[in-house]
């Protein structure tokens, strides 16, 4: 075999080689790909002569003026945002228990998971609320348009079902596999966390630079909080009801309280 296929016949590790060209395929597939998009919406935002503070961005948008095939085309984008999850978890699967364990997920704690990440959904989702309104004053965040929770009766299915789209992506891949590769080729704890959350806060840029910073502190305290724990189950339980209630909650408080949000009332 070659230097890119030979994997480490003492520990069954791919070569590091191979390592790092895993890593850019699945990246390149799922996150990264994000990332790159947004570092270009980000420079077409700041390029344009109208201030950041005063463009938009919307969240969940319509894929079709038909209602069967935007449910459709949504259903379907949710579906192959996940099948880069089955992709690492076929990568790292290994036949001893937990199957997934390499990944931070083995099921044997839900209520406790479910606990901790809520908790964990409180003490992100307040200070990120807080920081988003800040970023709007300052002039560094664009307004987030919401989607209208009236618009068909799938609407709020669906808005949840994207959430735990993206707890579940999010965290997988940014943390439970990229700590593992990471870890393969002897990276070094804090190198790995800040890496980790410095993608994660990239694919948010599109947001505006609030939101990158956000997300950058975000990324910090969730692969802190991996390194103690070895468990992804309360980061993706976190980070789904903290989506669940921005796509949710969100449009109900825009309606409500638009001058608290910087919307048009």
């Amino acid at each position: 075999m070659t230097a890119l296929s030979a994997p480490d016949v003492s520990t069954g590790i791919p070569s590091r080689r191979r390592i790092r060209a895993e890593i850019l395929i699945v990246l390149g597939l799922s996150l990264g790909a994000s990332a790159v998009y947004s570092l270009v919406a980000i420079v077409n935002r700041v390029t344009r002569e109208v201030p950041l503070s005063q463009q938009t961005a919307t969240i969940n948008l319509s894929r079709d003026e038909r209602e069967v095939f935007d449910l459709i085309y949504q259903l379907l984008a949710i579906f192959f945002d996940l099948v880069a999850v089955a992709l690492v978890a076929f990568l790292l699967w290994r036949a001893a228990r937990p199957h997934l364990g390499r990944l931070g997920i083995d099921g044997t704690r839900p209520w406790r998971d479910a606990r901790d990440g809520l908790g964990l959904a409180v003490l992100i989702g307040v200070p990120g609320l807080a920081l988003y309104v800040a970023g709007r004053a300052l002039g560094i965040t664009v307004t987030v348009v919401p989607t209208a929770l009236d618009t068909y009766w799938w609407t709020v299915p669906v808005l949840l079902l994207a959430a735990l789209r993206a707890g579940v992506t999010e965290e997988v891949i940014a943390v439970g596999y990229l700590f593992a590769r990471l870890r393969d080729l002897r990276w070094s704890p804090w190198a790995i966390i800040l890496t980790s959350a410095l993608l994660r806060a990239t694919y948010h840029l599109y947001q505006g630079f609030g939101a990158f910073i956000g997300n950058f502190v975000m990324g910090i305290v969730f692969g802190w909080i991996y390194t103690r724990t070895g468990r992804v189950l309360p980061l993706v339980i976190g980070h789904t009801a903290l989506d669940a209630v921005i796509f949710v909650g969100y449009p109900w408080a825009a309606s409500e309280f638009p001058e608290l949000l910087g919307l048009p009332a």
